[in-house]
């Protein structure tokens, strides 16, 4: 899909997608997803899942699993060019969509306002947030080491971005930003409600787990729903 592009091209591309994102609060949140990406080093296969559990309960309710082939190298910034496409194959074997979407990485935190989440949610229309691991850009400020504080974080336009949030006392805090189609407040809130006794956020934990067994052939391409939780969690 992208394995054309330069960098150049695509820090462009990003600019033009950009200009669509829109920001407006989900009126209603019963299910949410968690999204992610496995793969070996140096192979050019994807391994995408989708996982959908209850909101607020965080019941693993069905997960849907694909792999896609890309050579579109990894550099910081544009990470959406690598796993977005993946995604989008494994989306369309959800035939019920969650009402929200939380994405391994970061919405408008980003340079161009263009994380894998913003990028994710604009091509699939709907609802994303991104609560990635590490900051991208922004200036930080760290969360007092309680958990659920939180800090914002903002550009040198004293724009919000995001915010830095505590999951876990004595861990590195998680960044969270609107994705698409979702406020930076209420993409908070949300992350804030899917917190358990992990560092990372229930729907993009659960999402890690399932697909690296995927990766190793635990799990089989498909969507799979459950009746029962796996007993990886």
């Amino acid at each position: 899909m992208y394995d054309h592009y330069s960098f150049e091209e695509a820090a462009a591309y990003q600019i033009e997608l950009a200009k669509q994102l829109k920001f407006q609060p989900l009126e209603k949140i019963e299910t949410i997803a968690g999204a992610d990406i496995s793969f070996n080093k140096n192979s050019s296969t994807m391994y995408a899942g989708i996982v959908i559990l209850t909101y607020p309960g965080m019941v693993l309710k069905s997960f849907a699993l694909e792999t896609y082939e890309t050579n579109f190298p990894y550099k910081a910034g544009f990470l959406g060019f690598k796993e977005v496409p993946a995604l989008l194959k494994v989306w369309e074997l959800i035939r019920n969509k969650p009402d929200v979407v939380v994405l391994d990485g970061n919405g408008i935190l980003h340079p161009r306002r263009m994380g894998v989440a913003s990028h994710f949610g604009i091509l699939a229309n709907h609802s994303t947030i991104g609560c990635a691991k590490s900051i991208l850009h922004g200036k930080n400020h760290i969360p007092e080491n309680v958990k659920l504080k939180t800090e914002e974080i903002k550009n040198n336009a004293d724009e919000l971005l995001g915010f830095a949030l505590r999951t876990k006392i004595n861990c590195a805090p998680v960044y969270v930003s609107a994705g698409h189609l979702i406020t930076a407040e209420q993409s908070l809130d949300i992350i804030k409600n899917c917190v358990g006794n992990y560092r990372i956020p229930e729907p993009t934990r659960m999402a890690h787990n399932i697909v690296n067994d995927f990766r190793i052939g635990k799990l089989k391409a498909g969507f799979h729903e459950t009746s029962a939780p796996l007993t990886l969690f």
